[in-house]
């Protein structure tokens, strides 16, 4: 098939389509993830919790977070490793948790597999404990680990935790809610629907179709993450953008839709700038999250937060929340190129309206 040729202006305008962050804002908090197709959950609350800001970035201060956490109590939504998807998309994972590790996992899967049978007891003891118990933290649960896990990372020797992860890949446990910032653990029966699940590659398929739907454009090459992928198989149809170097997969759906251009300030995890190999060639935007690093090695602040303007990546805006304090405080707004009077104000309307969903005073540099 020949390629579509796109034009850089087409290839934003479709990411910023799918990404539902045009002035069509969706309806609410199901509409919102359902179109996305997953919202990440993230602890780290420098302005907000990732998972709400991105969707104050879609319905504004309409938005309440209590609307989604209802929707996680209600099980409309549920989180599967970190990630908040529909309750119905379950379907599209559990055959390939009933066959966890599938023959063609990579080796550390099957190096996983091997620990959790070398702690089968414990196993046992987590499912007996919460299907007599259960919701429970995992520091509620009995650690009767034989084999320690062991790693050079901040996880070795929780086992237990780790033993929670690996039994979600599985479809045995699932995340029931939370206490604070711990997790809740359950029986996975308790808490995904009782539907019969596709079968491995065509659910595969149908996950790759919806990555591509929820996201427009992506890297045809993308390289596959231990959680979400950031490509979508041989979905949609090839693509070439005018100017930007590799191949792309294209959902064509989108380019007929209409474009209605708004300013909106993103999480640094929101998924139109998860893909930073996708964000610079696309929107030709220099942009990363700076937490990790040293503050004299900070170009942006800790946790700037990506300016959109139209299809246009323009700026980023290093903010701090201080709900003990009761203040929003913007260090610093740092344009790329130069902002119109117009985009400015754009800019200011969004920060209010972040202050007001947050009850908040805002307070702005010098």
């Amino acid at each position: 098939m020949e390629p579509v040729a796109l034009s850089r202006e087409d290839a934003r305008r479709v990411a910023v389509r799918a990404q539902a962050l045009t002035a069509d804002r969706p309806d609410g908090v199901l509409d919102t993830v359902r179109r996305l197709g997953l919202v990440q959950h993230d602890p780290v609350a420098a302005v907000a919790p990732s998972a709400y800001l991105v969707l104050w970035s879609r319905l504004g201060s309409r938005f309440r977070p209590a609307q989604l956490d209802d929707a996680l109590d209600a099980l409309d939504l549920v989180e599967l490793s970190g990630l908040i998807r529909p309750a119905q998309d379950l379907v599209l994972y559990r055959a390939e948790m009933a066959a966890w590790p599938l023959p063609d996992a990579p080796d550390w899967q099957h190096a996983t597999w091997q620990w959790l049978q070398d702690n089968r007891r414990c196993h046992d003891d987590v499912l007996e404990a919460l299907r007599a118990d259960g919701p429970l933290t995992a520091t509620e649960l009995p650690d009767t680990c034989a084999r320690p896990w062991r790693s050079s990372g901040w996880n070795n020797h929780k086992n237990v935790q780790m033993l929670l992860a690996v039994m979600t890949e599985s479809g045995e446990v699932a995340v029931a809610g939370r206490r604070g910032r711990e997790k809740l653990w359950d029986l996975a029966e308790r808490i995904y629907p009782d539907e019969p699940p596709l079968p491995v590659e065509e659910a595969r398929r149908e996950r790759d179709r919806r990555r591509l739907r929820a996201l427009g454009l992506v890297r045809w090459t993308a390289p596959t993450t231990m959680v979400e992928p950031l490509g979508a198989g041989d979905e949609g149809v090839p693509a070439v953008i005018e100017g930007v170097r590799g191949r792309w997969r294209l959902d064509v759906s989108w380019l007929d839709e209409p474009f209605a251009p708004r300013t909106a300030l993103l999480s640094p995890l929101d998924r139109l700038v998860l893909d930073r190999v996708r964000m610079e060639r696309v929107f030709e935007f220099d942009y990363t999250l700076e937490m990790y690093k040293p503050a004299a090695q900070r170009r942006w602040g800790y946790y700037a937060l990506p300016v959109l303007h139209g299809d246009r990546l323009v700026g980023k805006v290093d903010a701090k929340a201080d709900p003990a304090g009761g203040t929003l405080t913007v260090h610093a707004v740092h344009e790329d190129g130069e902002w119109s009077t117009a985009m400015r104000a754009d800019v200011q309307a969004e920060l209010d309206d972040l202050a007001r969903w947050l009850e908040l005073d805002l307070r702005l540099p010098g």
